[in-house]
């Protein structure tokens, strides 16, 4: 995107350290030098703080021409201040705005007295012995051993020594007797512990002794990649074995593993997969007695960014987001700064996701500046920045003129534009195009990063037969053009199907007209309504609407009339079949489906119309025949069943001729059908299926 790196031109000149200060052990009345490289659009000013106030310079404290900061003779004390211990970061601005370093602690090597001394200890010839000192220099101190004076000869493999000031001696022997005192060496001195002696007992009978352990693993806080030791020295007899496992059950490892001695672990180079508790066992040999000591090995990582901020040019008035996304152990604390000071939310500032996300709205020309997001936790800090251009709209470049686009295949679209005058690309770094289906919300809208030179684009993987929205923007490395205007073109595969829609009768001149959206966004650029009344061949409309829209009430129509509604969906391959419904407006709230209902139409004026005419009129004969003979029928069963039972119907057939009257001129009997229903009855003879039977 180039909204991430439209700057990406200009980022040779950006305002970025080369070189920051590091934390430093400074030696008294040494010259001290902190380096500060910037690189930027001159001209560039670096200045120093120390405790976050300004550094005042002096023949004995100043800045040189690279930015890098000399004090000619480091001081613990000096007058009318606090002397060069402290913190310290530089600054550097120009005219963009100001950017802060990372800080560098300034520590004065020193060595004070022994924390702990060894002490004097009796040990059985063949057993352990264990001297320790401790002292906290600054730098750490290289702590050495001595015996009667004389440098120990580590050469000897009973003699293991841990950098801590640890010294272990096993399967001691009589000539391992004397005195020990450690010595701890750095750049500010050189200092002795008092001494202590060793007394070795001998000839004593060698009973069976448990496993004990002597000194077992102790807590320790690291940073990635130093060096951690975990003491475990063990006595008995006989004399135990050393193991090594994880509280959690995880392997130990084989790479940068040592063991010291006879059974101190230690583990080079930690990482964050080396933290967690750690068991030092002393088993005695071919049985399972064993005794245990745990110490936890916790490993911390400074900050390290997963995500940078990016410069960006925004134009007045509008937004922009600066994300800055660290880790680290402990999890880093988030700090943002604006031209070197603490920025706070409020009016148009806002911090959001633990600090991570920056946003700021309705942008003016304070806004201006150079924006740093500072990660600290325990095991360091880092920092990284941005910077926010806000560009006037007549430093921006003008849109893409001349879009077009069209169809290349059924997944792909092709989109064209001119070229932008000599004088106007020069500034132009790229080009990004937007594009969405229709029928899609802004949010599902796809971009593309297009290089300058470049008016031809062809875009793929898109689906067939469906419509898209284009639009270009031009960016320059101050920002973003306006975009061009919208284009729309389908890509290859067919026209859409015929949308299914109902009508309903509003009033006596008012219809509206309801339809499906097709299932996918795209399928269909809009739809075309037209209507007409019946018998009329002309056509009213088409009235066009979008592809989100799926009613329209037909207004103003004749009172009383039958209409034919028609409704066709489009794209850029052309026009569905139509679907099409006969609606009368003879009674208020009645529709009349056209026979078929809604099955496309081949669209041709009066046909599909006259012919449902006529069957609609053949249909309503035949009904109002059924319904004459179901009354007559009725009729005839009353009259029957009134004058006599079946058996005097039967006695009167026989007296009776063809027309009713008696046979021989006798009389009509009683109880025989009248002439009413005589004549009633033949004339439903002369209907199919009726009979006097």
């Amino acid at each position: 995107m180039w909204d991430n790196v439209e700057l990406g031109a200009c980022l040779a000149s950006e305002l970025s350290f080369l070189l920051e200060p590091s934390d430093v052990i400074a030696v008294r009345e040494r010259p001290l030098m902190l380096d500060c490289q910037v690189q930027g659009d001159k001209p560039i000013m670096v200045t120093w703080r120390k405790n976050g106030l300004p550094l005042p310079t002096s023949p004995q404290v100043r800045v040189l021409a690279n930015g890098t900061l000399f004090i000619q003779n480091f001081q613990k004390r000096r007058e009318g201040g606090d002397g060069d211990v402290g913190e310290y970061d530089c600054t550097a601005q120009n005219q963009y705005g100001l950017l802060v370093s990372r800080k560098a602690r300034v520590l004065l090597a020193s060595l004070p007295k022994f924390h702990t001394h060894p002490a004097s200890m009796t040990v059985d010839e063949g057993g352990v012995a264990r001297f320790q000192c401790e002292i906290h220099g600054v730098p750490e101190a290289t702590i050495t051993w001595e015996r009667n004076r004389v440098p120990l000869n580590t050469s000897d493999t009973r003699y293991t020594l841990l950098p801590k000031g640890v010294l272990q001696v096993t399967g001691v022997r009589r000539l391992d007797g004397g005195v020990f005192r450690c010595v701890a060496v750095n750049t500010a001195n050189t200092r002795y512990s008092q001494e202590a002696t060793l007394n070795i007992t001998g000839g004593a009978p060698r009973l069976y002794r448990e496993p004990v352990i002597l000194s077992g693993p102790q807590n320790l806080t690291l940073t990635v990649h130093q060096t951690a030791i975990l003491e475990c020295i063990a006595t008995g007899n006989p004399r135990p074995i050393v193991s090594w496992s994880r509280l959690d059950g995880r392997s130990i490892g084989v790479e940068g593993i040592q063991v010291l001695g006879t059974g101190n672990l230690m583990i080079s180079d930690v990482s964050l997969q080396h933290s967690g508790v750690y068991v030092c066992a002393a088993n005695r040999p071919g049985t399972r007695m064993r005794r245990t000591a745990l110490g936890r090995l916790v490993v911390q990582a400074p900050p390290e960014f997963l995500q940078w901020p990016q410069s960006v040019s925004r134009p007045a008035g509008g937004s922009a987001v600066f994300t800055c996304v660290a880790q680290g152990v402990p999890e880093p604390h988030l700090i943002w700064l604006k031209n070197g000071k603490v920025l706070t939310p409020g009016n148009n500032i806002k911090l959001t996701n633990n600090n991570s996300t920056l946003a700021l709205t309705r942008i003016s020309s304070e806004d201006e500046a150079i924006y740093q997001c500072i990660a600290e936790n325990s095991a360091g800090t880092n920092q990284a920045s941005a910077r926010l251009a806000v560009a006037r709209a007549t430093d921006l470049p003008s849109p893409p003129e001349g879009v077009t686009a069209s169809g290349l295949s059924t997944n792909s679209l092709q989109i064209v534009w001119n070229p932008p005058p000599a004088n106007v690309s020069e500034n132009i770094i790229g080009y990004v195009l937007h594009i969405r289906k229709i029928g899609e919300p802004d949010g599902l809208e796809l971009q593309e990063a297009i290089s300058k030179g470049t008016f031809r684009h062809d875009v793929t993987n898109l689906e067939p037969a469906t419509t898209y929205s284009l639009f270009l923007k031009a960016y320059s490395p101050l920002g973003a053009s306006q975009q061009s205007h919208t284009v729309v073109a389908t890509t290859l595969g067919g026209v859409p199907t015929p949308p299914t829609f109902f009508t309903k009768v509003v009033n006596v001149s008012s219809v509206q007209v309801l339809w499906e959206l097709p299932s996918k966004a795209g399928k269909a650029e809009g739809f075309r309504l037209s209507y007409r009344r019946v018998p009329h061949a002309a056509f009213q409309g088409p009235v066009q609407l979008p592809c989100h829209v799926n009613a329209y009430t037909l207004t103003n129509l004749e009172p009383g009339g039958v209409f034919e509604v028609r409704l066709v969906a489009f794209n850029g391959n052309g026009e569905s079949d139509c679907s099409n419904r006969l609606v009368s407006l003879a009674e208020e709230g009645v529709s009349h489906p056209a026979t078929g209902g809604d099955t496309p139409c081949q669209c041709r004026d009066g046909e599909a119309s006259l012919g449902s005419i006529v069957i609609g009129i053949h249909i309503g004969t035949a009904c109002i025949i059924f319904c004459v003979l179901f009354l007559m029928f009725g009729y005839r069963r009353s009259l029957f069943c009134s004058k006599g039972t079946q058996d005097s119907w039967g006695g009167s057939r026989d007296s009776t001729g063809h027309n009713g009257l008696p046979k021989d001129g006798a009389a009509p009997q009683v109880g025989g059908p009248t002439q009413c229903q005589v004549v009633i009855e033949e004339h439903l003879s002369g209907l199919p299926g009726t009979g006097t039977g």
